[in-house]
């Protein structure tokens, strides 16, 4: 359902929609949203207005750095009266880490804010930025039979799937499906219709206001176990000078080498108060650390769980908690509770 008195704030930042390709070159290069709109003469049919917003210069998303989360939080924060949701046109490298951050940043949201994007620019013939850009303003717009949003979160919109931001993966380069929710199931599919999955959607039971969030701390690394993986690696990395969260990529169910070297070193980073997460290498499944010894003694040397966290997701919040300047203790506590749908408990 989508009343008359609609609108919806489009966000254009730049990335593959949003380009075009050199004709002397052959590279792709980012244009401006008249154009996008001249490709896209559909977005007239709609029977609600459209606004948009420019990143200028575009993007590309790779170049995505914090301060421009605080960007869209801003934007969205000082528009949020005025539209019913939100289309963020974004580059597909770093959309999931920027749906995660928008996921905490944002607190309070009931209103759809959907990134979206494309494999390959809006100008080709068999794009697919044209039905990721017009399904993504439908569901911004889709209110239930009260005038509510129906889908108000931070979501991302690929390939017919919309899926909560915070549990999305970019899993593949080449094909148009380009994003995957491995550890929690898809909020709409779109076919002839759009079906949505109301049970796994999150809404707010009470009436909030939005509470923009702009702290954060990027004072963190990821560490991603191989095997052969020297002590002087671990070491340097948990050295570093600043360093107070790390993001341990572990194997299976959140298993680790027992060296007694690594869980020393690890030990030692815990007590000095810098926090350690472990997330899972997989790309489905969760961390038990309870259920193999290898896991148990990180649990014993200070690691917590990711539990079935992605990797952008774990970072982003880290980043969210430490920028709020929660203690170590807070942080490892917050990082065991979902604020924003991010885990299963």
């Amino acid at each position: 359902m989508t009343p008359l008195n609609t609108s919806v704030l489009l966000i254009y930042t730049g990335g593959t929609i949003g380009m075009i390709e050199n004709t002397a070159t052959g590279a792709l290069e980012s244009f401006n949203f008249e154009q996008l709109q001249r490709h896209v003469p559909e977005l007239q049919k709609f029977n609600f207005p459209i606004d948009t917003y420019q990143f200028d210069p575009p993007m590309d998303s790779s170049d995505m750095e914090p301060d421009m989360w605080r960007k869209l939080v801003r934007i969205i924060h000082e528009n949020y009266d005025r539209y019913h949701g939100f289309v963020i046109l974004h580059g597909t490298d770093t959309m999931a880490y920027t749906a995660s951050a928008l996921s905490f940043m944002l607190e309070g949201l009931d209103k759809p804010v959907i990134l979206t994007g494309s494999q390959l620019p809006i100008g080709v013939l068999r794009t697919d930025g044209k039905e990721n850009l017009m399904t993504s303003i439908e569901i911004a717009a889709a209110q239930d039979k009260d005038g509510k949003a129906v889908v108000p979160e931070v979501c991302i919109f690929f390939e017919n799937h919309l899926m909560r931001g915070n549990r999305t993966t970019k899993m593949n380069a080449e094909n148009f499906n380009a994003f995957r929710s491995f550890n929690y199931p898809v909020l709409a599919e779109a076919g002839i219709h759009i079906k949505y999955n109301n049970v796994h959607i999150h809404v707010n039971k009470s009436r909030q206001e939005l509470m923009p969030h702009y702290l954060l701390d990027t004072n963190i690394a990821v560490l991603k176990l191989f095997p052969g993986i020297q002590e002087n690696v671990i070491a340097t990395i948990l050295g570093t000078k600043g360093l107070k969260a790390v993001v341990l990529e572990t194997y299976g169910s959140g298993n680790a080498p027992r060296k007694e070297w690594f869980i020393r070193r690890l030990c030692q980073a815990s007590a000095q108060g810098i926090v350690i997460v472990n997330v899972t290498q997989c790309n489905a499944g969760m961390v038990e650390m309870e259920r193999y010894e290898t896991g148990y003694q990180l649990l014993q040397a200070g690691v917590v769980s990711g539990y079935d966290s992605t990797t952008e997701s774990a970072v982003t919040k880290l980043m969210f908690l430490l920028g709020h300047g929660y203690t170590p203790d807070e942080v490892r506590d917050h990082m065991n509770r979902s604020i924003a749908g991010e885990i299963t408990l």
